[in-house]
C-alpha cells in the first residue's frame, strides 16, 4: 500500500513539475515586444491581466501563484519595463521586481504641445531632433492602433514623469506615452460606455484648450462648462491659447493683429472647436471635460493671482477687463 501511495505521489509530483514547466515557459519567440507600465498601487492581478491580454504569459493564475510562492506579491516596482514574448514568467517577474537598467528620466509638463515635447526629448538626448519625434507622433500605424481620428498624436501624449533605458527608440517612447494616456483615461469619471473615437477626440481638443487657459485646477470644470456653452450657442470660443498654438513657441502676450491671423486654429475668427488638440492635457483637464460645471457664464478674464473672473454678460466682462487687465498695464 505504501509503495502504491509513494508511486502515486511521485506521479502527482511529476505531473505538477510538468505543469509548472509548461506554464512558466515563454509563450513566443521574442519577436513581440511591449512596454509594460507599472504604476504605484497597481496590483499583481491588474499586472497579470495585462500580461495575459498582451500574450506575454501563458497563465494569469500561474503568474499570480508564482508571485505569492516567491514572496514577491508586494514588491513590484513602479516603472516602465521592456518585455518580449520570449521571456518566461520567472524572467518577467524578476524584471518587474527589481531589474536594474541605466535610465533616463524626463517629465512632460501639462500643457506642452508636440513641438515642445520634441525639443524636450532632444535636450535629454532621447531623439536626434524635434522632427524625429514629430515624425514618430504622426505614425499612421500608431494612430490606427489607438483609433485616433487625426493626423498626429497631439493631445494624446500624456504629461507625466517617465524613465526609459538609455538608447530607447523614439517610436517606443512615443507609444509608451500614448499608452499612458489611455491608461489614465480609464480613471476619468463618467465616461460614456459607448463613447466613439471621434467623440473622445472632441473632448481631448476641449481638454487641451482648458489645460492652456485655466492654470488653477479647481477652475477647469467651470472653464470647460463655459467653452461648452459657447460652442452650444454657436458663439466663437475666443481662446487665446488656440492662437498661441500658431507660434513656434508661446509668446508673453498677444496683440490685436495676432487675433486676426487666418487659421482654422484661430477661434476668434472661427466658430466651434479647432481641427485638433493644441496641447497635452493632464488628468484634471481630461476629467473636467467629462464632468463640466453647468453654468450661465460666457466670459472670463485673467486676474493677477492667476485665477479667472467669470461673467455672464458682455458688459460685466468689459467691467472685469477694466478692473483686472488695466491694473496690470
Amino acid at each position: 500500500m505504501k509503495k502504491i501511495l509513494l508511486s502515486f505521489g511521485l506521479v502527482v509530483f511529476g505531473s505538477l513539475l510538468a505543469v509548472h514547466a509548461w506554464l512558466g515557459q515563454a509563450p513566443g519567440d521574442g519577436k513581440k515586444e511591449i512596454d509594460l507600465i507599472v504604476e504605484s498601487g497597481d496590483s499583481p492581478h491588474s499586472i497579470a491581466r495585462e500580461l495575459t491580454g498582451e500574450n506575454m504569459i501563458l497563465s494569469r493564475s500561474y503568474f499570480l501563484f508564482l508571485t505569492r510562492f516567491t514572496g514577491n506579491t508586494g514588491r513590484f516596482k513602479q516603472g516602465i519595463y521592456s518585455l518580449n514574448d520570449g521571456m518566461s514568467a520567472w524572467q518577467i517577474m524578476d524584471r518587474i521586481v527589481g531589474g536594474k537598467v541605466k535610465l533616463v528620466t524626463f517629465t512632460v509638463p501639462e500643457g506642452y504641445n508636440n513641438r515642445q515635447i520634441g525639443d524636450l526629448l532632444k535636450e535629454k538626448n532621447l531623439s536626434k531632433s524635434r522632427e524625429e519625434f514629430l515624425q514618430a507622433a504622426s505614425d499612421t500605424a500608431l494612430l490606427k492602433k489607438y483609433k485616433i481620428p487625426a493626423q498626429s498624436l497631439e493631445g494624446y501624449i500624456f504629461p507625466e514623469t517617465y524613465s526609459v533605458p538609455v538608447g530607447f527608440p523614439v517610436n517606443r517612447i512615443t507609444e509608451m506615452m500614448v499608452k499612458m494616456f489611455f491608461k489614465k483615461l480609464k480613471k476619468v469619471e463618467n465616461i460614456p460606455d459607448d463613447l466613439t473615437p471621434q467623440e473622445l477626440h472632441q473632448r481631448v481638443i476641449l481638454a487641451s484648450i482648458v489645460e492652456r487657459e485655466a492654470k488653477k485646477k479647481e477652475e477647469q470644470p467651470l472653464m470647460a462648462g463655459v467653452f461648452m456653452r459657447r460652442e452650444k450657442i454657436d458663439m466663437p470660443l475666443e481662446s487665446c491659447a488656440t492662437v498661441q498654438y500658431l507660434f513656434d513657441k508661446p509668446r508673453p502676450r498677444l496683440f490685436e493683429k495676432d487675433l486676426k491671423i487666418q487659421s482654422p486654429y484661430n477661434t476668434y475668427l472661427n466658430r466651434g472647436f479647432p481641427p485638433g488638440p493644441i496641447s497635452s492635457p493632464g488628468f484634471p483637464a481630461l476629467n473636467a471635460v467629462f464632468n463640466p460645471v453647468e453654468t450661465d457664464k460666457l466670459f472670463f478674464v485673467l486676474k493677477p493671482d492667476g485665477s479667472h473672473y467669470f461673467s455672464k454678460t458682455h458688459r460685466e466682462h468689459l467691467d472685469a477687463k477694466r478692473k483686472y487687465l488695466d491694473s496690470q498695464r
